[in-house]
């Protein structure tokens, strides 16, 4: 338990970052196993429903991975993955459908409207919020993301509620997709033009050594990337996080942050704490 004087010692420091988010757009992924332990879940939604408490707008952005094998494997259909990457045929995009935009995104609005915070669940395809086209044909229906309409988030925040958004997209000839929930919420924080981005993530952040969680790179500017794919320490899944970053930072955000979900209240004292927590994404001087 943190002591009443850590306490107040951290209120004031994230005095000065309340101001600078207050009233800006700030989106966050959540996955990982901060989705799947619930009491991470429920540190999560008391975060999420802080920051909106003190001026700060969210949008939050989620997918379900394990969900939908479970779903799947319930239902007797055979999860294939290609790359890493869900095969996604008709059947599956039905199911993915059922369980991010249903399921889950419902237990998450609830479970912030029981802390007091007021949200409402969103999935890509309302609003024709997420347009998309298929990543490839061997994939079938995973979706990439072609065009992003922002208007029923802008409203939901205008009105004071959390969007909290399923990673599910469409096309104009009524096919459902399944979104990476990385490149939804990157793709959403750019058309927004949002102060910043975070990618909660299983590893603490961007590092010099993949086996050593000690060699923290706590910043990261855009035109260093090539060079740290070059030299290996961008590599394997953490490449398309990274260009996730990058895209965001491009389309007008300012900063983006992978952290670390396995850490309580992560989002605070990445957004809120001089030091912060994960690694930072920034365009440059």
């Amino acid at each position: 338990m943190i002591g009443k004087e850590k306490q107040a010692e951290f209120l004031l420091e994230a005095m000065p970052y309340i101001k600078k988010y207050h009233n800006k757009i700030l989106v966050i992924k959540y996955g990982g196993n901060a989705m799947i332990d619930e009491e991470m879940k429920r540190s999560v939604m008391r975060d999420l429903t802080y920051l909106c408490s003190v001026g700060i707008q969210v949008v939050l952005v989620h997918g379900g991975g394990p969900e939908i094998s479970e779903t799947m494997n319930r239902m007797g259909i055979e999860s294939k993955f290609i790359g890493g990457l869900r095969y996604t045929d008709a059947e599956t995009a039905e199911v993915v459908r059922m369980v991010l935009a249903g399921k889950i995104n419902k237990t998450l609005v609830h479970m912030l409207g029981s802390l007091g915070a007021r949200a409402v669940g969103l999935c890509g395809i309302d609003g024709g919020m997420l347009r998309c086209e298929k990543e490839s044909e061997e994939l079938g229906y995973v979706g990439k993301i072609v065009g992003v309409d922002t208007d029923l988030i802008v409203n939901s925040l205008d009105n004071g509620y959390i969007p909290v958004i399923s990673s599910v997209g469409y096309d104009d000839e009524g096919h459902i997709y399944n979104v990476n929930a990385d490149s939804a919420a990157s793709a959403i924080a750019g058309a927004l033009k949002a102060e910043s981005l975070i990618l909660m993530t299983d590893i603490r952040g961007l590092l010099k050594d993949k086996d050593d969680e000690n060699s923290l790179i706590k910043r990261v500017f855009v035109s260093d990337i090539p060079s740290l794919a070059k030299d290996g320490i961008i590599s394997g899944g953490m490449i398309p996080k990274v260009n996730c970053c990058k895209e965001a930072i491009r389309r007008g955000v300012n900063r983006v942050f992978i952290t670390d979900g396995r850490v309580k209240h992560s989002i605070l004292l990445e957004l809120l704490s001089d030091e912060g927590l994960g690694t930072m994404f920034v365009k440059g001087d």
